[in-house]
């Protein structure tokens, strides 16, 4: 069974993708899309083939960019994707700890697929459990103070 993730390395308007069909496997090149519908949808049939290769949904690893991942977040959960948001300081930490010294877009997303891989990311999937948690207390305090 395989084990397969996309690491989305976010950028103002675009992101530079690379999807691992499993450990050291990464699958195709790395290449950039598009936020927009046109891209996203462009992206959505690459995460497909991905499914169609290895059978398993793969979940989809970016860092928190202030605001530039929404229009991608949002695409990807209405979708039933798993997203798993890194903090960029521990994704930077783990980066300046591994042998490569190159800051490319391609190493990032590769990294973060690395990363997912090395399990660094667990805390992160609880964090935003608790995150998501919380946007829905804040929306139902406003609800409430606001009648």
């Amino acid at each position: 069974m395989m084990n397969p993730v996309i690491g989305l390395d976010v950028a103002k308007g675009e992101s530079q993708v690379q999807a691992f069909l499993d450990k050291k496997q990464p699958y195709k090149k790395s290449f950039k899309v598009a936020h927009t519908l046109e891209g996203l949808t462009i992206f959505l049939e690459f995460i497909r083939e991905i499914e169609e290769v290895s059978g398993e949904r793969p979940p989809i690893v970016l860092e928190s960019t202030g605001h530039y991942h929404t229009p991608v977040v949002q695409f990807f959960e209405d979708k039933g994707y798993l997203l798993i948001m890194v903090n960029p300081l521990i994704s930077y930490r783990a980066k300046s700890s591994s042998l490569r010294k190159v800051k490319t877009d391609i190493i990032d997303a590769r990294h973060l697929c690395e990363m997912f891989y090395k399990e660094d990311l667990e805390p992160y999937k609880q964090r935003v459990i608790q995150l998501l948690n919380l946007r829905n207390l804040t929306r139902q305090h406003e609800n409430i103070t606001g009648m």
